[in-house]
């Protein structure tokens, strides 16, 4: 009867909730999963809901509780947010992929109310990551396009290199291509691109556009979630367009950030780099994007991140300097699909 009772009493709080709460419904999802609703902003203000406020969401006869917050990375990797997008509510996993997880469709009635205001937003304040897209405002071209050269463990200066988007409607772009072409990149690795949203691109860098129309240019349309089969397979692939072409090698994402970000950290633990190394490389973008410094409880989040995402490639044991190349080799072997001779392929070109 206490059981019976308990769970009655649950059903009621809930139902309550619903009642009080928003009513909306799955309008789009987009190719990351993320679950764009017809929720507006109007009425997420009017239920007295801001950024730090722990909300619940009800889809179908899953109750969730999540955090809404400003961006994906105010939470860790794997952990669901509600967001804005433009002037609708966004739900999303961190790395993960929404509507899958929680097997939503377009259609499906969403519903969302007030749980605690303010549960969030001590987390919110530390994780909380601003940046500008004023060139004015960075140190230097580099820093504002995330544009650096890879140089991880034994991987040769002039052979890999990373930044954002070069060829996109972007205040950074134009920074990126001029740098690139600096650089002499001569292949290019684009994991966020489909061709087709690529090539209502090109017309912003010329040095881009000729990589692309030289054969020598790979768009993956990658998602953002490593432990993804999608993910993992078209990484392969795009090791594999690198073996067969010449360095210098760009690879890059929209803002060569994340999935870049990961790249480059596998690519560095098969060259032989020690762990904070490969992690300070992932957080260096953040550092570039938002000034995160070490010593800050932003840049642990943020380590935290990438330390974790090797962690969870190893089945949940521990990662150091002694295992960190075999996780990365079991990963591109497992889930990427590349032989030991293609990898060591690569190993040979970035030495």
């Amino acid at each position: 009867m206490l059981k019976r009772g308990f769970l009655l009493g649950v059903f009621v709080i809930l139902s309550a909730l619903m009642l009080a709460g928003i009513v909306g419904a799955v309008a789009e999802i987009d190719k990351y999963g993320n679950v764009h609703t017809n929720i507006p902003m109007e009425a997420v203000v009017y239920a007295a809901i801001e950024s730090g406020d722990l909300v619940y969401v009800t889809m179908g006869t899953t109750t969730i509780m999540v955090p809404f917050v400003t961006t994906y990375g105010d939470v860790d990797r794997g952990q669901p947010l509600a967001r804005y997008s433009d002037m609708h509510v966004l739900l999303a996993i961190n790395y993960g992929n929404f509507a899958q997880t929680y097997g939503l469709e377009v259609g499906s009635p969403v519903y969302m109310g007030l749980v605690e205001k303010g549960a969030y937003k001590d987390e919110l304040e530390i994780r909380h990551l601003v940046r500008s897209d004023v060139r004015e405002d960075y140190a230097s071209d580099a820093v504002f396009a995330n544009f650096r050269e890879i140089t991880l463990g034994d991987i040769a200066p002039g052979k890999l290199y990373r930044c954002s988007h070069p060829s996109i409607d972007d205040p950074r772009a134009p920074y990126a291509s001029a740098l690139i072409e600096q650089a002499g990149i001569k292949t290019v690795i684009n994991l966020s691109d489909s061709d087709e949203e690529l090539a209502l691109n090109l017309e912003y860098s010329e040095y881009y556009k000729s990589i692309g129309e030289a054969g020598n240019l790979i768009n993956l349309n990658m998602g953002v979630d490593p432990l993804a089969d999608d993910f993992a397979k078209k990484l392969g692939e795009g090791l594999r367009f690198m073996i067969a072409h010449e360095p210098p090698y760009l690879i890059h994402c929209v803002e060569g950030k994340d999935r870049a970000g990961i790249a480059s950290a596998l690519l560095g633990a098969i060259m032989n780099a020690k762990t904070d190394e490969i992690y300070a490389d992932y957080v260096k973008s953040y550092e570039n994007y938002y000034n995160v410094l070490p010593g800050t409880a932003a840049y642990d989040a943020v380590r935290k991140i990438v330390a974790d995402l090797f962690v969870l490639m190893n089945n949940g044991n521990p990662v150091s300097d002694v295992n960190v190349k075999s996780v990365a080799l079991n990963y591109l072997t497992k889930r990427a699909g590349l032989t030991y001779t293609e990898i060591a392929a690569i190993q040979d070109i970035l030495r």
